[in-house]
């Protein structure tokens, strides 16, 4: 009877784990049919366009190493700038780190290994309300990461048929699903200044020119006015 219970448990908290996932998966499918066609533009089989998103599993590195392969770029520059553009994963799991101390090695591997941006949102906001449930978080990433999966067999399939990915407008799947997670996570009015703030910064900066780092310093400085903003609100109740 125990046992019937907690295996209905678990798969309650898996179900949940998949249905949070549901934004992301929305976006990753058209996103990985791009990388797919992309992949299969630059020459790469549909055993190693699929083996990247299984194993590799980073879709802004995989887009970028498809463009370098396309453009017969030295393997060893493919390498180092995958690399570096994959650096933020530890600063990721770095701030998750402390919610997970509980967690055994094998599932903190499986854990990072399936962590990108869109999932480290999702258990940002949900990680401070309690201890993570193991089998809910992991259905968040593998969930994911099986329709990034799908999204790229999508794309080897339309490979041929496909000539541009540009008319299909498809990268605007993944600035809509990042809008989704922010409205998920704004809770007040502060947030929703910093969340305005930030974004009237990245288009002014990217109007301005700076192109490559428009979204980077208008987050800095909407995290640094959120701050004050915090600082400011505690003063005054005090």
């Amino acid at each position: 009877m125990i046992a019937t219970f907690r295996k209905q448990l678990a798969a309650k908290r898996w179900l949940r784990g998949v249905s949070r996932a549901f934004p992301i998966t929305l976006g990753y499918i058209p996103i990985g049919f791009a990388y797919g066609v992309l992949a299969q533009k630059a020459g790469l089989s549909a055993f190693n366009t699929l083996a990247m998103s299984i194993f590799v599993y980073a879709g802004s590195s995989q887009l970028i190493a498809v463009g370098l392969m396309a453009a017969q770029v030295a393997p060893i520059s493919i390498i180092l700038t995958t690399f570096i553009v994959n650096l933020r994963h530890m600063l990721m799991g770095s701030a998750l780190a402390p919610f997970l101390n509980r967690w055994g090695k094998f599932e903190l591997a499986a854990f990072a290994y399936e962590l990108t941006d869109e999932t480290f949102a999702l258990h940002a906001m949900e990680f401070p309300k309690g201890p993570p449930g193991k089998a809910e978080t992991l259905a968040v990433n593998l969930t994911a990461q099986v329709s990034w999966v799908v999204g790229s067999w999508l794309g080897i399939l339309a490979g041929g048929l496909v000539t541009d990915v540009k008319p299909l407008a498809l990268d605007y799947a993944l600035p809509a699903m990042f809008i989704a997670l922010l409205m998920m996570q704004i809770r007040d009015r502060v947030q929703v200044t910093v969340a305005i703030a930030s974004g009237l910064l990245a288009v002014s900066f990217y109007l301005a020119g700076m192109t490559q780092w428009h979204v980077i310093l208008a987050t800095l400085l909407g995290a640094s006015l959120g701050v004050v903003i915090e600082k400011w609100n505690k003063k005054s109740s005090s």
